[in-house]
């Protein structure tokens, strides 16, 4: 039996990381409307991992119940959307978008379809174009050589220390 190799994640500035060892299921796509506002997106992408088999390796989600038998976690310092726990389960889901690579995992279902947006089969057929940011004063290379974002990767220490 060969061993899974380890997922790792974490939010956008880094405060925050996990680490996945074992199984994963049932990533998909939920298009309900609990999920839509928890992301502020379209739909919020998440997958499944055992609790005995995911860690938080640096620092710890905030939670917020968003029903009575779910809570959401995510992090205080940025707001990255990280967690969706059933109380009392032995499965945790978290965001696919939160993994180190995220083409390690392959969505393979819709659920909450019936929350979908309208016009979510017509995103796919819209202009496609690089990100340039000239909306911004110093444009995308401003945004290249001041980016906070924490890298794909765990990290000894974070933030980075200027020398």
């Amino acid at each position: 039996m060969s061993e899974v190799k380890p997922l790792t994640g974490g939010c956008q500035c880094g405060a925050v990381r996990y680490r996945v060892r074992g199984e994963v299921g049932y990533p998909h796509l939920c298009h309900c409307r609990m999920c839509q506002k928890a992301s502020g997106n379209f739909f919020l992408p998440l997958i499944g991992a055992a609790k005995k088999d995911f860690e938080w390796t640096r620092g710890e989600p905030s939670w917020f119940h968003s029903s009575r038998p779910v809570r959401r976690g995510f992090c205080q310092a940025c707001g990255t959307p990280l967690a969706f726990d059933t109380i009392g389960g032995d499965h945790i889901a978290f965001t696919h978008g939160s993994l180190d690579d995220v083409a390690a995992v392959v969505p393979i279902e819709q659920s909450g379809v019936e929350g979908r947006v309208p016009f979510y089969a017509a995103l796919f057929s819209l202009r496609e174009s690089q990100s340039n940011r000239d909306d911004l004063p110093g444009g995308i290379d401003d945004v290249a050589s001041s980016n906070c974002q924490h890298p794909d990767h765990d990290t000894q220490t974070w933030p980075r220390r200027n020398s």
